[in-house]
């Protein structure tokens, strides 16, 4: 199949009928997943610190220290999550939290040390770069040494976030204090060097344009090229509620339904390179989770036991893996339940 140029994605994107492109799509991901199954995790999000020093505009989550719902959580309060997620057979837990000002490399090497022997079936999918970036940054030493140290006790993979639009002009206005494009990608490639795979996000609904959505596409599927080493593409729109952005920009639309499936089909069809394509029926909903699957996605992310940050911001939807079975029958595919690796565990 021909790879689509950055000017054939910018005009699908703008011109294409919706229904074609979905189709268009839908064709790709029968390429690349002809057995019609369609996957899904059952996971665990521990947020296990609100405290960040990073105040990005689109975040309703965070908290400073001194704020009276700050919190660091205990490792026993860890432990009872996870009793809880093997109790409903969960196999990961994706672990983020705020930008810590002052958790050292030994604090998150005891954790995932701790987990990683107390737990050895779960996979810690944790720690986005820009956790990464500072914890080499307030420990002095570098990005490679931190994932290095943190492979060696257990973690597995790391989770794309943080990637919000690979813009700088974007990042500058919605999250001043982040690391840049150039950084975000490089600590991705220093990861997959080492052989801790990972997951591209993109979050679009705020001040970008069509080109940096483009150029944000590009940059992963370039990285891909090198590398080999993201599993997955997850994309969500801004969730806008108790955000600062909000208040500096009112006026700002929410992204529509039909946005959101333009995009991921064109995300699909661009992103050759990357062999799972996620919906995001977090932040969509049930009905337009579903639909994502006839517009490129194969596999439906997680049954979600607990989630902190969007929700925060305003989207609630949760589901039961009984609900995730039923939605992708309903579409006439096979659903199946995968680990991190996306290796199928169980097929109903």
């Amino acid at each position: 199949m021909k790879r689509l140029t950055k000017e054939e994605a910018l005009d699908l994107i703008r011109n294409a009928d919706l229904k074609e492109l979905g189709k268009m799509a839908s064709e790709r991901k029968k390429e690349l997943h002809p057995k019609g199954v369609t996957t899904f995790v059952v996971d665990r999000n521990i947020n296990y610190t609100n405290i960040c020093w990073v105040d990005c505009k689109f975040c309703a989550f965070y908290r400073h220290e001194k704020d009276e719902d700050a919190y660091v959580l205990s490792f026993d309060e860890i432990d009872a999550k996870i009793d809880e997620l093997l109790e409903i057979g969960g196999t990961q837990i994706l672990f983020q939290g705020g930008v810590h000002p002052k958790l050292k490399i030994e604090w998150y090497e005891d954790l995932v040390e701790h987990i990683h022997t107390k737990y050895p079936t779960i996979t810690i999918h944790g720690f986005s770069s820009i956790e990464i970036d500072f914890i080499a940054r307030v420990s002095r030493i570098s990005v490679q040494e931190v994932l290095a140290r943190l492979k060696a006790k257990g973690l597995a993979s790391i989770p794309g976030a943080g990637a919000e639009i690979l813009s700088d002009k974007v990042r500058d206005i919605i999250a001043p204090k982040k690391i840049d494009s150039d950084v975000w990608i490089d600590i991705h490639r220093q990861a997959h060097k080492l052989g801790i795979m990972s997951t591209a996000t993109m979050m679009y609904g705020t001040v970008e344009t069509d080109e940096d959505i483009i150029d944000h596409l590009e940059m992963v599927r370039s990285l891909q090229d090198e590398t080999g080493g993201f599993r997955a593409f997850i994309m969500w729109s801004f969730q806008s509620d108790n955000t600062e952005l909000l208040r500096q920009i009112p006026d700002m639309e929410k992204p529509s339904s039909n946005r959101y499936l333009r995009l991921l089909a064109v995300a699909r069809l661009y992103l050759d390179n990357v062999p799972n394509i996620q919906s995001s029926w977090v932040t969509q909903g049930p009905y337009i989770g579903q639909m994502a699957l006839k517009f490129g996605a194969n596999d439906l992310g997680s049954t979600m036991m607990e989630e902190n940050v969007v929700s925060s911001a305003g989207a609630g939807f949760t589901m039961a893996k009984d609900e995730m079975v039923h939605l992708i029958r309903d579409v006439g595919e096979h659903p199946a339940i995968r680990n991190t690796a996306y290796e199928i565990l169980e097929r109903f």
